[in-house]
């Protein structure tokens, strides 16, 4: 829901596409050092069962609170993504449902940064040891150029970011989740 969200930010505002409380934390404090106004969205179709996204989405509620984000919370639209990656159900964690599923979330995060009028934008996901971050980066870009925005390709990973991502939310004491969220990633377990 985005209506009557449309603010004039200041033109150092950025839109953080969060996937999860754990890896938005060193996102938002880096950002945050870099002199950006973070706003935080949180759009997960894919995370399966819906109880989980609750969890998920209590915990990056109290990590914007500590911050002082705002946070804007996109509807929990699980039929989007599965007809989004319907036939790849059966393919391989990193595969061609991955590269879907990052694609309708940064593509969803890009149309909120453009209507809210915030030029730039980026994702928690790539702070992932898990993720491809390059390919993630081509994602994001592909996006932004169809949309007139900028996508901030920033690896949250250098310095010891997964790290201090880990510590951030321990000492927040946030949810911590044992898989990446769809019902397919978490039959592999």
């Amino acid at each position: 829901m985005v209506e009557n969200l449309k603010i004039n930010y200041s033109n150092k505002t950025i839109l953080l596409h969060a996937c999860c409380g754990i890896c938005s934390a060193y996102p938002i404090s880096l950002l945050q050092d870099m002199g950006y106004c973070v706003v935080v969205y949180f759009y997960n179709p894919n995370i399966y069962p819906e109880s989980e996204y609750y969890k998920r989405l209590e915990a990056e509620k109290i990590l914007c609170e500590h911050y002082g984000c705002r946070l804007i919370v996109g509807e929990y639209e699980s039929d989007i993504y599965y007809d989004y990656v319907k036939g790849l159900e059966n393919e391989p964690e990193k595969g061609a449902r991955c590269d879907k599923c990052f694609e309708l979330r940064l593509t969803k995060a890009a149309e909120l940064a453009k209507t809210l009028n915030i030029e730039e934008f980026t994702t928690s996901i790539v702070i992932s040891p898990h993720k491809n971050y390059e390919k993630l980066t081509g994602i994001g870009e592909k996006i932004a150029n169809n949309l007139g925005l900028k996508y901030l390709s920033t690896n949250f990973r250098k310095q010891d970011g997964f790290l201090k991502t880990n510590k951030i939310s321990a000492s927040l004491n946030l949810y911590r989740q044992n898989y990446c969220g769809c019902k397919f990633a978490k039959q592999i377990l």
